[in-house]
């Protein structure tokens, strides 16, 4: 099942209204009834794995400690202020230092923040403890999807938002899960150890689930690790975290949780398909076949920079429609498609798309729109090509 607050927004584990709002209004939600606690999404989601109830228990109890700060500090205060206001004839005190004052008020507040840090300084080391997994997924950061690979399976697809464009647009009305779903989800048993190790091949990503207690940078050029284990079958959804362009908001995560047998399945599944894939590759494909592939791939890794009618955004993102690129020498498109246009947004697909998929989408791109070049591109033309 779906988490209750999987529509908010959820940075590591704090949502973000829980960090634009007042300790007092976080405090409120606290006490409210759980509908209203969602109503009001001020509270971090529902936690599903061991990690994530820590982290929640963590935020409360440090929750209650600022709320208690909050009223030993600002009471006293503002009853000092009302009772001995000068309208009543109160005279200020002359007194100017007291020295038993001063200790407490340092000895006190470094107690607190003693008490505090060592249960968060315990959270933290047991997030980054990766040891005794069952199982490592690669997770990869693109402009603007993941990239899952399951080490040791080779099992490896890339996942991209599946939002209709008219919801984007606003010529239907938002679905339940508007931005946050996916084409491919990331799949795992539930009970076990989940080792994820995370990077990038651009910029920097963060791969994010706050049901989960998971929120680790995608760096390019470094390998971090993070885990979770997820204690019962489910949907669960999140976000990139970090600021990465222009599509930042279009790349969710969404991780489905299933039970091992279910896994079992699912994994010999994919290892089905991409024999299939491998086997498709030396195959001879017609006009027809080629463009219907390719239109689901372009609207899913191309669409986003280069739009649904090839036109591009004006001195953001070319356009392809009648361009020389996609007009031009079949090779030459090709060869950007596989390996990108370096100081550009433009991406080398070669790693993220098998042959078959680039040579449907070039094709499509050769014979869209006012592109009529009559060019087929085979897989075997990509293979070729690749450096």
């Amino acid at each position: 099942m779906d988490t209750p607050n999987c529509r908010n927004r959820c940075v590591g584990p704090f949502s973000r209204a829980s960090c634009s709002l007042l300790p007092a209004l976080s405090v409120f939600a606290a006490l409210a009834p759980a509908s209203g606690r969602a109503e009001f999404a001020i509270n971090l989601q529902p936690p599903a794995s061991g990690l994530a109830r820590e982290i929640y228990d963590l935020h409360s109890l440090i929750l209650w400690i600022c709320a208690a700060i909050f009223i030993a500090v600002f009471v006293p205060m503002l009853v000092a202020l009302i009772r001995h206001r000068k309208s009543l004839g109160h005279q200020a005190a002359g007194f100017h230092d007291n020295q038993a004052v001063e200790i407490a008020w340092t000895v006190i507040p470094t107690l607190i923040l003693l008490g505090m840090a060592w249960p968060a300084t315990r959270m933290v080391i047991a997030m980054k403890d990766t040891e005794k997994e069952d199982m490592t997924i690669k997770i990869t950061g693109h402009q603007w999807k993941w990239e899952y690979e399951y080490l040791g399976d080779g099992i490896r697809f890339m996942s991209n938002s599946s939002t209709p464009k008219e919801q984007i647009d606003g010529a239907q009305p938002k679905g339940e899960h508007y931005l946050l779903e996916v084409d491919h989800p990331l799949v795992v048993p539930a009970g076990k150890k989940i080792r994820l190790v995370t990077t990038a091949s651009d910029v920097i990503h963060s791969w994010a689930v706050p049901a989960l207690g998971v929120k680790q940078d995608a760096i390019p050029g470094f390998i971090r690790d993070t885990w979770f284990k997820a204690d019962n079958p489910g949907t669960y959804r999140g976000q990139c975290t970090e600021l990465c362009g222009v599509g930042h908001g279009f790349m969710p995560v969404v991780v489905n949780v299933v039970t091992p047998e279910q896994f079992a399945a699912w994994r010999q599944e994919q290892k089905d398909q991409l024999a299939a894939i491998a086997a498709s590759a030396g195959k001879t494909y017609d006009m027809a076949q080629l463009k219907t592939i390719g239109e689901k791939v372009y609207a899913a890794n191309c669409m986003v920079c280069h739009q649904a009618t090839g036109a591009g955004i004006p001195n953001v993102f070319p356009a392809l429609a009648g361009s020389k690129i996609a007009t031009g020498d079949k090779s030459g498109h090709i060869d950007i498609v596989l390996n990108g246009k370096p100081n550009t947004a433009m991406a080398a697909f070669g790693k993220q798309l098998s042959d078959l998929d680039l040579a449907a989408v070039i094709t499509y791109e050769r014979n869209t729109w006012s592109n009529r070049t009559g060019d087929l591109v085979q897989p075997a033309d990509v293979a070729a090509r690749r450096k």
